[in-house]
């Protein structure tokens, strides 16, 4: 009897150590499913955000704010979704009103509409999916709409025009979907390498054009200035010879003459000129007025 009693109370032991773990290990799980279950009936909205309620599933028309919100667990589901501004950049490939390439980059703020968060959460889905099936199409086909509006040329003189066209077209198309367009940068706006050489190219010949331009107006400027100078010139030697008159020239003479008679040396004599005598005889000869 005793090794019997000694066999049992060992099992004894055993089993209530068990159960006592059993227990703790019960009063865990349940402790963690209370922490869980009332976790779950809150739900906390971070800044930026909006929460979209769902009730097994289906969307509801209440939308949560920022802030912490009361659910019911298992019944209700939240979905966050931003509604900060986002950029999204966007390329394509376009032809200009002259069927020219056009290659553009553009970047695109925009932001979900916050009282419509639930709308297009249910039309569309998440932000992903709204890159990828609205705004990436959308901004491509407004591009080749609004580039096919205008030349090559006006796409470069006219790009805030063509911005403003771009604008308001993904403005309109967006707000179908409860999208709202912040700001669009036209970042990029690239041709074929042909055209950009044609562009060079008319761009060199009219520089040339200019020079050219220049140089013929400057040679017509100075043969101008040269013909003006040699009228000038006759025209001086003209009054000179007009105001040479006989009196003029003798007085000159007179002025000028220093008292010694000048000398003439013939071949046979000596001869002395009279100065009085050369100028009598000179105004004898002049004809009367």
């Amino acid at each position: 009897m005793q090794n019997g009693e000694v066999e049992v109370k060992p099992k004894l032991a055993r089993a209530t150590k068990n159960n006592r773990d059993l227990t703790a290990v019960k009063f865990v799980v349940m402790f963690l499913f209370a922490f869980w279950l009332l976790g779950s009936c809150f739900v906390i909205i971070g800044p930026g955000q909006r929460g979209v309620m769902m009730q097994f599933g289906r969307i509801e028309e209440q939308i949560l704010g920022e802030g912490i919100h009361v659910i019911i667990p298992l019944v209700n589901t939240v979905e966050k979704i931003s509604v900060r501004v986002q950029n999204q950049e966007i390329s394509a490939e376009a032809s200009s009103k002259d069927l020219q390439e056009v290659y553009t980059d553009v970047a695109l703020n925009w932001h979900i509409i916050p009282s419509a968060v639930n709308l297009i959460f249910q039309r569309v889905g998440s932000a992903p999916a709204i890159v990828q099936r609205i705004i990436n199409p959308a901004g491509e086909e407004v591009l080749k709409a609004v580039m096919a509006k205008y030349t090559a040329e006006e796409i470069i003189t006219k790009r805030g025009e063509v911005k403003a066209g771009v604008d308001d077209h993904l403005k309109s198309r967006l707000a179908n979907y409860y999208i709202a367009v912040d700001d669009i940068s036209l970042v990029h706006v690239r041709f074929s390498q042909r055209f950009s050489d044609a562009v060079e190219a008319k761009q060199i010949a009219e520089q040339e054009a200019k020079r050219a331009e220049f140089i013929a107006q400057k040679a017509a400027k100075e043969a101008e200035a040269k013909v003006n100078l040699a009228k000038g010139e006759a025209e001086a030697q003209r009054l000179l010879r007009d105001s040479l008159t006989p009196e003029l020239l003798t007085k000159q003479a007179i002025e000028k003459w220093t008292g010694e008679l000048p000398l003439i040396v013939g071949s046979d004599v000596n001869q002395v000129l009279n100065l009085t005598d050369i100028i009598t005889s000179h105004h004898t000869a002049l004809p009367p007025e």
